[in-house]
């Protein structure tokens, strides 16, 4: 039974892991990045589809992404698509292919984005932080059921803080990396 809570704990916990690397794909950095468009939404037969249903995104240069709409009549949309999205990019289109400049980060929006990042990264850690307290209620479960002993209770209480910190810490280098891609310039 401890076995179960600490799988399931872990499980939950490296969801949140994910979570938050998807999140911080989100965020701009200065270079080109194909998941930067990821959450762009496009409509596509009356239906919202994800940019990435309806178009191939490349990394032309460094600085540039290439937009290929599988459909010709797709490329007005796809680039109303990115310029009405939340990003601030400004596309342009020439032919079927749609050029996505990423603009200088200045600063300020670097600042911006890092204070972005640490907020996501405080919202994993409290997200761990509640898998564990779950797991922990669930062990106390089992001691006042008389499942287990106190001395399992506290070594399962143990190993479940051990897989929380080991979390916590891929959570920390998660975001120290994200803030040195953000400061380069």
């Amino acid at each position: 039974m401890i076995n179960e809570i600490k799988k399931d704990a872990e499980a939950r916990m490296q969801k949140t892991v994910e979570s938050l690397h998807h999140n911080l794909n989100k965020i701009r950095t200065g270079r080109a990045h194909p998941s930067i468009l990821d959450a762009v939404q496009v409509e596509y037969y009356g239906s919202m589809m994800p940019l990435n249903q309806v178009a191939s995104v490349n990394v032309e240069d460094a600085r540039t992404l290439a937009v290929v709409p599988w459909e010709q009549s797709m490329v007005p949309k796809v680039e109303k698509a990115i310029m009405t999205s939340d990003l601030g990019l400004n596309p342009a289109s020439a032919g079927n292919v749609i050029r996505v400049p990423m603009p200088m980060l200045t600063e300020e929006t670097r600042k911006g984005y890092i204070k972005q990042a640490r907020q996501e990264a405080e919202n994993a850690r409290v997200a761990i932080r509640n898998v564990r307290r779950d797991a922990n209620n669930d062990l106390k479960a089992l001691l006042k059921d008389k499942d287990i002993s106190e001395d399992e209770e506290r070594q399962g209480e143990d190993e479940i803080q051990k897989i929380t910190d080991r979390f916590v810490a891929e959570i920390d280098k998660t975001l120290t990396a994200k803030e040195e891609d953000l400061m380069q310039v």
